[in-house]
């Protein structure tokens, strides 16, 4: 496989040519199979990619065909000629095969959609699914933006990790800014810390405690662990939000409402 790409402000854009029969998956060494854990978006310009995804529906995109693949699938080049295509998302998080209990630090990002129950009822099925359709899309490209990688999405949320604290916090508002512009508001909770990675999910108390952070946030807010504050430097103005007790967690904790740059 080869990759060309060139970044313009906070856009990547990649093109990639794959030889016939080549996977875009990296195999993983727990079960065996080729997985890719990158969030791939674009069309190809020549060539057909078979694609498998974890959840079991096929996709077999050509030529002329927009894509839009989540993390956790694999595919393979099945026609005589190479694939090419040119993406505008992925790229930054496209990662080599992970290590079976590989543990790394980093900052967690977990985002709730405030009243989603409520606000489909009163919209009813189709619109509700069209406006988070909006909003899902917006906020993988905003995790590509700021270098997060997906982990997995509960349907009006979504769980990700970044490799730097900054980042992730950037990542948050962002995505509360644009939830914004679509009537939506979020809540939001970000904590740095260990967790382990076993295939494409991560595990640890970390995954816990950023979960019990955003739990505790309100509406369009954006709420960090003092961990997260401590590595953001003086990135970001932050305003106490005092001691909380966070369910399953042992003592309490002061939580820190991001409230601008710094």
């Amino acid at each position: 496989m080869t990759v060309d790409a060139v970044s313009m402000g906070d856009a990547t854009i990649a093109r990639y040519v794959m030889q016939p029969g080549e996977h875009c998956g990296q195999l993983d060494a727990a079960t065996g199979k080729r997985r890719c854990l990158a969030h791939h978006t674009g069309v190809i310009t020549s060539g057909r990619l078979h694609v498998e995804l974890e959840d079991g529906p096929v996709l077999e995109p050509g030529p002329n065909d927009v894509f839009d693949v989540p993390p956790g699938h694999d595919g393979w080049v099945v026609s005589d000629e190479p694939l090419v295509s040119i993406e505008w998302a992925g790229f930054r998080t496209w990662v080599g095969p992970t290590e079976s209990s590989a543990r790394i630090l980093v900052t967690l990002l977990v985002t709730d959609i405030v009243g989603s129950t409520e606000l489909a009822g009163r919209l009813g099925d189709q619109a509700w699914h069209e406006l988070l359709a909006r909003h899902n899309q917006q906020v993988r490209l905003i995790l590509d933006r700021f270098r997060g990688r997906e982990v997995n999405t509960t349907g009006d949320g979504f769980l990700a990790i970044f490799d730097s604290a900054g980042r992730a916090v950037s990542a948050a508002r962002a995505i509360r800014d644009a939830a914004a512009e679509l009537g939506l508001e979020i809540r939001a909770g970000l904590h740095t810390g260990e967790v382990e990675i076993a295939g494409g999910d991560v595990r640890g108390i970390a995954v816990h405690e950023a979960a019990r952070i955003a739990a505790t946030a309100g509406p369009g807010e954006v709420l960090v662990s003092p961990t997260t504050r401590l590595l953001t430097g003086t990135e970001f103005q932050f305003d106490s939000r005092g001691e909380h007790e966070l369910k399953g967690l042992a003592g309490p904790r002061e939580l820190f409402a991001v409230t601008g740059a710094g």
